[in-house]
């Protein structure tokens, strides 16, 4: 494991382009994907019009978790993120599987919103979402981020900046709109039953999916020009924006539907409700700017783990090959974006979907209790190091061990399926290393 800065700018072979803003657009645009355009209607019909609340109380959830991201990326200059301080705490099996599973939510997660968005190009295409039409786009949208992906990380970045200002500019509208025209109504009376405890905890469990993906940020910091500054402060920031955003559109869409819980497209509906048919055809657009740069930023982040992976010898040099004119980890690029299109093609990843988030709270603890053994090795002036001794990343274990406790039996017993596939591939790369 290579511990020390100059160490890891060492065996770095990408570029340092990534700035304070870059990483927060990282860590917005994996919180903002596709879960905002239908989860408010699924947090109303759990928990009414104390939904907003359950989006406070998820980002408090999250925030220890967070704060321990913050820290650990102040710590290391080099890609790969869980991978560097799970192998550096835990050995290089935890470290392995760590990285294993951010990787497998990702290609989930970047397969399920590839449908989506060919969905959406479906509502103004219908040949787009049949037959030849369907493995056409799939096969657009996923080979088409690649190419982005291998010109280099300005363009990606770029990319990205275009789409999140469109994402940014809908989803601000609805609130503002919302605000305008319906005044004082958007404001609930919290007049209603209070929900029970287990409609609370499933809302919770329901809203997290919108809080997750944040740590795609920290992967890449062999390419960030200061990561033990920029890393916490887009973590926190990011952060901060997200949650005031999801409350201010959880708001104007309980106020614009009356019986918000019983639709399937509730921002479709409500910028209908508030703005006529423009306003749907809007927040269409919307919804595939936020799906587009969340795809961006997941094929960026993920396709650095397996570059750490390779440079690691977890995984075949394949992985870590760079490419000689635009200086990215195009093999990398290449796999996944193949990878991707495959799950879209056959859909198999919709069944799969819901176990991401179980994925990443055991990658999340992993990061937890690797603060208590780095913390003395990474102590020094310009750390970002969490105040009250071990009590933050305590308090993260165990909002992750609540979280845990709202799954699903099949998620756990997927979840464990792919930590034993997982298993396999690292004894295999055992195997050959040591061959």
């Amino acid at each position: 494991m290579i511990e020390g800065n100059s160490t890891e700018d060492k065996y770095e072979k990408l570029p340092r382009t990534l700035g304070f803003w870059g990483i927060w657009m990282l860590v917005v645009n994996g919180l903002i994907g596709a879960g905002i355009f239908g989860l408010p209607s699924g947090a109303a019909a759990l928990a009414g019009e104390y939904s907003i609340l359950i989006y406070g109380l998820c980002a408090l959830l999250m925030l220890p978790v967070i704060l321990c991201f913050a820290e650990l990326g102040s710590y290391f200059r080099g890609t790969g993120g869980p991978i560097r301080w799970g192998t550096l705490a835990f050995g290089s099996f935890i470290g392995f599987q760590g990285g294993w599973l951010y990787y497998l939510a990702r290609l989930i997660s970047f397969s399920a919103n590839t449908v989506l968005l060919t969905d959406s190009i479906a509502y103004f295409l219908p040949v787009a979402g049949e037959g030849a039409g369907r493995l056409t786009s799939i096969a657009c949208i996923c080979l088409g981020l690649a190419a982005v992906n291998v010109l280099g990380s300005l363009e990606s970045i770029r990319s990205m900046t275009v789409f999140t200002l469109i994402k940014f500019a809908v989803l601000i509208l609805l609130p503002v709109g919302g605000f305008i025209l319906l005044g004082a109504d958007v404001i609930p009376r919290f007049d209603s039953p209070l929900p029970s405890s287990s409609s609370l905890g499933s809302a919770a469990l329901l809203l997290i999916y919108a809080f997750v993906g944040f740590e795609g940020a920290v992967v890449p910091a062999g390419e960030a020009k200061r990561p033990e500054r920029d890393m916490p402060l887009g973590l926190l920031f990011g952060l901060a924006v997200v949650t005031v955003l999801y409350m201010l559109i959880q708001l104007v869409s309980q106020a614009a539907i009356p019986d918000l819980a019983a639709t399937k497209t509730p921002l479709l509906d409500a910028s209908a409700a508030l703005f006529g048919s423009p306003g749907a055809v809007i927040l269409m657009i919307g919804v595939a700017a936020a799906v587009v740069a969340n795809l961006i930023g997941s094929m960026f982040s993920a396709t650095r783990v397996t570059y750490a992976l390779s440079l690691e010898n977890a995984l075949p040099s394949w992985f870590g090959k760079v490419h000689s004119r635009f200086l990215t980890p195009a093999n990398s690029v290449v796999f996944f974006g193949i990878s991707a299109f495959l799950l879209s093609a056959f859909g198999t990843f919709t069944v799969l979907a819901a176990i991401t988030v179980l994925t990443r709270l055991f990658l999340y603890i992993m990061s937890c209790a690797a603060i208590p053994r780095l913390r003395p090795k990474f102590r020094s002036e310009g750390r970002f190091i969490l105040k009250g001794g071990f009590v933050l990343p305590a308090l993260g274990i165990l909002a992750c061990i609540w979280l845990m406790l709202q799954v699903s039996g099949q998620s756990i017993w997927m979840t464990g399926l792919f930590v034993t596939i997982g298993t396999g591939l690292y004894w295999l790369g055992k195997k050959q290393r040591n061959a």
